[in-house]
């Protein structure tokens, strides 16, 4: 079921390529001052095989979208990352399955303006969370500020709604929540640059934060190396069915390849 939605989503992506649809949430892998309307992409993939005394393989795929104009900053993520090993008694153990997708659009108030109305939405699929699925809407208002030519953070703040289903009852939820998401972004040199991106979604029911710290340097035009470190955190989590319950924070390290297209 996962495979398909990631097909679907990879296909709807590339859509939006020729279309004038929304999209964002995650670090960005493009020039912000690039305003020329093109829609420009970036892959990433890490992977890891291990066999002899230790039988797992773990790879991570991420796709983004991102375009630029006077009056709209239009952005798209796919995420997927997947762990797995194998057990003396021949098992095959899933460490880490979680899919998430994004989008956001951002009009801005006028030509060169700073200020925006943006609308969001993800969708997030933990196979090890308490939570079969996440998602969220939000729409509000956005800032960017300007630190120098190099420095920049994009600030946002709105209400939305949260829709999820409880993995150890099959109950779906949703709860108002007010969303508020900071984007910081600091190009260090021609050939290095670091992302933070800090978000949370309040509620009644859950709080939902989540943070992106990305490190990338680049080995010529195309292609770039990128640390990566992934923070989740719920603060309601909820005993399985198999007695085990899951821990409210998640952590995510990854090393990978990028190509810009």
């Amino acid at each position: 079921m996962r495979l398909k939605l990631i097909a679907l989503a990879l296909l709807g992506f590339s859509g939006a390529a020729s279309s004038s649809t929304f999209m964002f949430d995650d670090i960005q892998d493009v020039d912000p001052a690039a305003k020329d309307g093109k829609w420009r992409a970036t892959a990433e993939l890490g992977v890891l095989l291990r066999s002899g005394n230790t039988d797992s393989r773990s790879w991570k795929g991420k796709l983004d979208l991102q375009r630029d104009t006077e009056n709209w900053r239009k952005r798209a993520v796919l995420d997927y990352y997947l762990q797995e090993r194998k057990t003396f008694e021949g098992d095959r153990v899933t460490d880490a399955d979680r899919f998430f997708v994004s989008g956001q659009g951002n009009r801005k108030f006028n030509v060169g303006s700073h200020s925006s109305i943006f609308i969001y939405g993800s969708y997030e699929d933990d196979a090890l969370n308490s939570f079969e699925y996440q998602s969220t809407i939000a729409a509000g208002y956005g800032a960017r500020f300007l630190h120098n030519e190099n420095m920049f953070t994009d600030f946002e703040i709105g209400p939305g709604y949260a829709y999820d289903k409880r993995r150890d009852t099959g109950e779906t939820d949703g709860d108002l929540i007010v969303r508020a998401a900071a984007n910081f972004e600091w190009q260090i040199s021609e050939t290095a640059r670091f992302t933070q991106l800090v978000s949370t979604e309040m509620g009644d029911d859950n709080t939902r934060s989540r943070a992106v710290g990305a490190l990338t340097a680049n080995l010529n035009s195309r292609l770039a190396m990128r640390l990566t470190l992934t923070i989740t955190h719920n603060s309601t989590v909820f005993e399985q069915a198999d007695g085990r319950t899951p821990e409210k924070l998640d952590t995510e390290t990854a090393v990978t390849l990028v190509y810009t297209f």
